[in-house]
């Protein structure tokens, strides 16, 4: 226990002190001791007041009085500090160490109460009470006595070490207060709870709080012995086990007995026939069996080499008998899970088709890259519904560890196999249908490229002999129909995306979010919260108030949401009694899914010269977007804002510049862009926008502004521009469209190069536009600037 005393601090040497008061007491004030009468401690003093005052006291022969101050951190100590009950003790021996430091050995004499403190000193005085020890007489004392005598000799047989001084002391006391006060003194407990004891005067009070204090050590020091004597045992226990077993594996080895269960090894011998391995893999397994046989059960490594083992075993080496391919009844079951698609249905038939054909020949990796909710991942499903096989999928997203897809060696502790390997051994068939889900979304970390390990996987030149490496034999995944799903092709690495045969999916029109909605949506929610068609339903107005007002998607995730919400509603009135059938129309939405959440402002933002009406490609589908330009006088200065990237602020330059070119060809003033500073903004500025297809859009609307011409709000544009005038082709023309109609437009202007992707666009979205194809800019001003 670390002890020590301090006192007042002053600034310099304490000075010499006057006649001490003859009544007065010498405090030594205590972090973390509290001194018991009849005891004997060491102090060890540094404060030089506290040194001054211990001198002194020597000096005079004094005792002086030993006191628990409150707070252990606290430097400078006050009468306030210290608690009001200490002992008078006398000091047997001063000591100077070599190293300067002071130490004073203190016997206890008698308890004191504090009452005063005397002022005018360099160290703490106090005059007080001499409390007397009370007589100990009686049956409860004696009783109490006896108790406390036994528990302090059972402490004492439970510590490891104790001084045979201390066992004859506590045998040779026989008064209850001084051995309370010894029990105490040696007590492992905090100074609070040993100060309490000290303030207690009275025997029966004092003799309690040291039972109980010495009863809560007790249990610690039996739990702690009974722990250290069950681990020898355990200890003892486990060496003698090693060695029989190394006595008993002598002796069979002598004997020409292996040691092991016979019968489990002839079952794995067994299973290893059964699993029909190719030979390489065979001769690996038999010889890890041989090394199983040679291993002790309690050995590590034999659980490591038994689990192996099993894995090899489940794994479907063998090639089963692909069901006959059906290419009608294919035709069927696409047509049931999946609505339009016409073009992708189609490529599955004749990927299937070829299948059936050349059941041997390398088939392509299929990946299907759409924006989220147009189901992408149940057309894995359909797929492999139509050709009878299994289905495995495996989620790709977010995987940064190159150990996820080629496993972890077997010399780490739990090492497993990749996720293709276990999603094989999952759908416990060779050729199953593999969904990779999310391919798009692999990250890289400092544990490998998963990327660069997917190239292996996914080339059919090399995939017939996969190695995992915790296998570490090579694994024929040719004949798994590998099917992959993206969001987008720009985080997909070019080598990887090169094994890969790109089958784009689009967004839906409304028209076809409506037959969704009847024939698969409905119905889905319906089951999921409990309800009948006969109690339950929603008008085709309704859903097509729930597509075009309160969901904006390329896919149809937050229509079912939507939909699930409604009928929710009259979930609780079924439930409730209040209602028996309960037919959802396009009055009911408000009160069910709140107002409106999206409506068609093109005619508001469109009605001023300056704003035109764009077409946008995002991950998730197309959208409108709309380009704001404004002038103010100035010195010809461009201002760009919402957040724009940088290929499209040079669109806006290369616009301005054709702009300036043709101002007298398009009747604008001579100097009024030399004298104007030209803003133009994109609003929903915390997007990021960037890209060169609005290039059209920005050339309209700085002619629009220049010109005080409006742009016919019923028409939007894409296309990016040349310096020359040309309007030059741009990408995703389907999904642009179809967002055009969505939001109310009714005329487009497109690249008259994109003419090749007009069958792309669905017929519905066909009949509702017009379409303009502009082989220049002047195309674009004649058409869209209003007269």
């Amino acid at each position: 226990m670390n002890i020590s005393a301090t006192g007042t601090t002053p600034a310099a040497s304490p000075p010499v002190a006057d006649a001490l008061p003859p009544d007065a007491l010498i405090v030594l004030p205590t972090r973390n001791l509290v001194l018991f009468p009849e005891m004997v401690f060491p102090l060890a003093i540094g404060r030089p007041a506290t040194v001054a005052a211990a001198q002194q006291a020597v000096r005079e022969q004094r005792q002086i009085l030993v006191v628990l101050q409150h707070d252990p951190e606290k430097s400078e100590i006050g009468p306030d500090d210290l608690h009001r009950t200490g002992t008078v003790a006398n000091i047997v021996r001063y000591v100077t160490a070599p190293d300067g430091t002071h130490h004073v050995i203190c016997q206890g004499v008698q308890r004191f109460r504090i009452t005063e403190f005397v002022e005018g000193h360099p160290y703490l005085l106090a005059r007080g009470l001499h409390v007397v020890e009370p007589a100990g007489a009686g049956p409860e004392i004696e009783a109490r006595f006896l108790v406390l005598q036994g528990q302090v000799r059972e402490v004492m047989d439970l510590l490891p070490q104790v001084p045979p001084e201390l066992r004859q002391t506590v045998e040779a006391t026989e008064s209850a207060g001084a051995l309370a006060d010894l029990a105490a003194t040696y007590l492992d407990s905090k100074p609070a709870e040993k100060q309490d004891i000290l303030e207690t005067v009275e025997l029966v009070p004092r003799l309690d709080k040291v039972t109980a204090l010495l009863a809560q050590r007790l249990e610690v020091l039996r739990l702690s012995n009974q722990i250290g004597q069950s681990t020898k045992a355990s200890l003892d226990a486990r060496q003698r086990e090693m060695l029989l077993r190394e006595q008993m594996a002598a002796i069979q080895r002598e004997l020409g007995d292996d040691g092991t269960n016979k019968q489990e090894m002839a079952d794995l011998e067994k299973a290893i026939g059964d699993a029909r391995m190719p030979p390489e893999v065979e001769a690996v397994a038999r010889k890890e069996l041989r090394r199983l046989q040679r291993t002790p059960d309690a050995a590590a490594e034999y659980g490591m080499i038994r689990t192996y083992l099993d894995t090899l075993i489940e794994l479907p080496w063998a090639l089963p008998e692909a069901p006959p391919i059906d290419i009608a009844e294919a035709r069927k079951v696409l047509d049931q899970d999946h609505y339009g698609l016409e073009k992708i249905k189609l490529r599955i038939v004749e990927y299937l088709a070829v299948r059936k054909l050349a059941p041997e020949g390398k088939a392509p990796i299929l990946c299907f890259v759409g924006p989220p909710g147009v189901g992408k991942t149940s057309l894995g499903q359909s797929i492999a519904r139509a050709m009878g096989r299994k289905f495995a999928r495996v989620s790709l997203g977010g995987v940064h560890d190159e150990a996820e897809i080629r496993g972890h060696r077997r010399t780490y502790i739990g090492a497993l196999p990749g996720n293709i390997i276990q999603a094989i051994r999952k759908a416990g068939a060779r050729d199953c249908v593999m969904m990779l889900d999310e391919i798009d979304k692999m990250g890289s970390g400092v544990h490998g490229d998963p990327s660069s390990a997917m190239l292996e996987v996914l080339d059919p030149e090399q995939n017939g002999t996969f190695r995992d490496n915790y296998l570490d034999v090579p694994f024929d995944l040719s004949r798994v129909v590998f099917i992959t799903t993206a969001n987008m092709l720009e985080t997909i690495p070019g080598p990887l995306r090169d094994r890969m045969e790109i089958i784009g999916l689009t967004g839906y029109t409304a028209g076809e979010k409506l037959e969704i909605a009847k024939r698969y949506l409905v119905r889905r929610q319906l089951e999921a919260n409990g309800l009948k068609p006969e109690q339950a339903g929603i008008d085709d107005a309704a859903l097509k108030q729930i597509i075009v007002g309160y969901t904006r998607e390329a896919g149809v995730r937050n229509l079912e949401r939507e939909i699930g919400r409604a009928l929710r509603h009259i979930a609780v009135e079924i439930a409730e009694g209040t209602a028996t059938k309960v037919q959802i129309g396009v009055a009911d939405l408000e009160k069910l899914l709140g107002p409106l959440r999206f409506e068609n402002d093109v005619a508001m933002r469109t009605s001023v010269p300056g704003v035109a009406t764009g077409l946008a490609w995002t991950p998730v589908g197309g959208d409108i977007l709309f380009i704001e330009a404004a002038r103010t006088p100035g010195g010809g200065k461009l201002i760009l804002t919402g957040q724009l990237g940088e290929v499209m602020r040079e669109s806006v330059q290369a616009a301005l510049t054709l702009v300036k070119g043709q101002a007298s060809a398009l009747g604008i003033e001579a100097g009024l862009i030399e004298k104007s500073d030209i803003h133009v903004h994109v609003p929903a500025g915390a997007t990021p926008k960037d890209g060169p297809s609005a290039g059209v859009a920005m050339f309209m609307a700085l002619t629009s502004l220049l010109t005080g011409r409006t742009i016919r709000s019923d028409t939007a544009m894409t296309g990016e521009i040349s310096l020359r005038g040309l309007v030059l082709p741009v990408g995703g023309i389907k999904e642009k469209v179809v967002a055009a109609a969505a939001a109310g437009i009714t005329r487009v202007m497109l690249p008259a190069r994109n003419k090749r992707d007009y069958e792309e666009i669905p017929e519905e979205v066909r009949k509702a536009l017009e379409f303009v194809w502009l082989e220049r800019v002047e195309d674009a001003v004649g058409a869209a600037l209003a007269a």
